[in-house]
């Protein structure tokens, strides 16, 4: 007599047969993509670049305001209007004749020979400086001995007589792709620097100024 399977083991058997899909492959589940590694928020650098906090201007020093495109704020070639303006206090001086050559002085110059400004055909074309309160543009001043003078310069002021003073001379250099200008250092006999100047040609080289 043969042995008779259980009833419910039958049916188990039944139900693993038909449940399964032989056209179908078996395939492994996809693993679960590696979870992003966290981003510390203070370690991103902020994308916007850091600006320098402007300084405060520096106070202005009068012994640097002589430049070769100017004193200050006024621009050699401006109008007489513009660099009176720019000056923005009281001048002395006016011309004896329209477009005729003046000099303008600030109020407070004690003496019209320390500082300047030459006004011709109704244009700003040079400055006189006769006070070694005043710095040349390079370094220059009065009082300065014509050697150490040259050595500032690097040997590049060119030398000429001095038309009224015997063994004096001039000492200038052209202020090159800067400004059309010239810088004029008057060198007396003993060598010492007497006055300076700087200005537009040909301006720059009147020898007596505007007389």
């Amino acid at each position: 007599m043969k042995p008779v399977l259980p009833a419910a083991l039958l049916m188990a058997l039944a139900l693993f047969g038909c449940s399964r899909d032989p056209g179908s492959p078996v395939t492994a589940t996809d693993p679960a993509p590696a979870a992003s590694p966290g981003i510390d928020p203070a370690a991103v650098s902020d994308p916007t670049p850091a600006t320098d906090p402007v300084p405060a201007p520096a106070p202005v020093d009068p012994a640097q305001m002589a430049k070769f495109t100017g004193y200050g704020d006024m621009q050699l070639g401006s109008t007489a209007a513009e660099a009176v303006a720019a000056w923005g206090g009281e001048l002395e001086g006016r011309a004896s004749e329209a477009g005729g050559c003046h000099y303008l002085t600030p109020k407070w110059v004690k003496d019209s020979g320390e500082l300047g400004f030459m006004i011709e055909g109704d244009r700003f074309v040079r400055y006189d400086v006769g006070t070694a309160k005043e710095t040349a543009p390079g370094g220059g001043k009065v009082g300065m001995d014509a050697d150490a003078l040259q050595a500032m310069y690097s040997g590049a002021l060119q030398s000429m007589p001095h038309k009224y003073e015997q063994g004096g001379r001039y000492l200038s250099v052209a202020a090159g792709g800067v400004a059309p200008t010239r810088l004029v250092f008057e060198v007396d006999a003993p060598g010492k620097v007497t006055e300076w100047r700087v200005g537009l040609w040909p301006q720059v080289d009147y020898v007596e100024g505007c007389s």
